[in-house]
């Protein structure tokens, strides 16, 4: 029987209170809403959830604290698939948890407060040193402590695995960090920061400037996520833009972690560039039909169904 693809995802858990109003608010105001949810969410764990919902064999590497918030995240992680053996309760902090504000088109702002992410260390990811040496893909953000990133991309460079890195949100990391990442995945506003290039213009010439500079950084490939533009495909041999799917949107709080999910279960599949950023493509626009991070995330019938032209519009 063939062994399903295995991501490891080494990354943040977060609780997230939502509150959906018709616009959001501007500095000092006070408006009223229409909508509150608490959901498990996380770009780390929302990542891993995507990737079990799409079936691979999915392993969680993270830190939350000794609360009932932690009992939701870690039941989420468990109903989807994900191992959670590997994440560790801590009693010493809080887990983490943000605010996130959605209006009326599903645009958002959100503050998040990481506790126990930043609390994530190299000893957490040293007690998974055996999975990540046996795993297909490993999948990090940046909302843990950026020492224990960058220890993660070079244990899994060191035997030889594929790194996806979404490089969210954007900071500066260590010098040499990028040049042992095998595919780096910001979305516009993170390749505006990271290569300095000024969302601006032609965008099209944007996307193939910003992306050039990220490869000069030396990851092996970029793919620049664009909402309802697609995702812009970059090495050092091309240059593409891959359209993405239309749908109704509602919440586009978890669509770039729903798409760093299916793209990561898509190479781990053994799939081309191209086609893994379809599949990645659709996940992402599917998971802007629904509100909430986690719960938004579609299944493999649901994918499958888009990418066919039988799913949402």
């Amino acid at each position: 029987m063939k062994r399903r693809p295995r991501i490891v995802v080494v990354g943040s858990l977060v609780f997230d209170f939502v509150a959906k109003a018709d616009r959001l608010p501007r500095k000092g105001e006070t408006i009223l809403g229409e909508m509150f949810g608490m959901f498990p969410g996380g770009k780390g764990a929302n990542q891993a959830v995507q990737a079990g919902r799409l079936g691979a064999e999915v392993f969680m590497v993270g830190r939350v604290g000794d609360d009932f918030l932690a009992e939701s995240l870690l039941s989420s992680l468990q109903e989807s698939g994900v191992a959670t053996e590997f994440v560790k309760r801590d009693r010493s902090v809080k887990t983490a948890a943000c605010c996130i504000h959605v209006d009326g088109q599903g645009n958002n702002a959100i503050i998040i407060v990481p506790e126990a992410n930043q609390a994530c260390s190299q000893e957490d990811v040293d007690a998974a040193r055996e999975l990540i040496r046996s795993a297909d893909v490993v999948l990090c953000q940046l909302e843990i402590a950026l020492s224990t990133v960058a220890y993660t991309i070079g244990l899994a460079a060191e035997h030889g695995v594929p790194v996806s890195l979404n490089p969210a949100p954007a900071q500066q990391v260590p010098a040499g960090v990028f040049s042992r990442v095998t595919i780096l995945t910001p979305n516009e506003t993170e390749a505006e920061a990271l290569a300095g290039v000024p969302l601006s213009g032609d965008l099209s010439f944007w996307e193939v400037e910003a992306g050039q500079k990220l490869l000069a950084m030396g990851p092996e490939t970029v793919i620049i996520t664009l909402g309802e533009r697609g995702a812009c495909l970059l090495t050092g041999e091309q240059a593409r833009r891959i359209p993405t799917y239309r749908v109704s949107v509602v919440d586009a709080t978890a669509a770039g972690d729903a798409f760093n999910g299916a793209l990561a279960v898509a190479l781990a599949e053994g799939r081309e560039l191209e086609n893994a950023i379809a599949l990645a493509n659709a996940a992402g626009a599917l998971a802007t039909t629904r509100a909430g991070a986690q719960p938004s995330l579609p299944s493999r019938d649901e994918v499958e169904a888009l990418l066919q032209g039988l799913g949402s519009t």
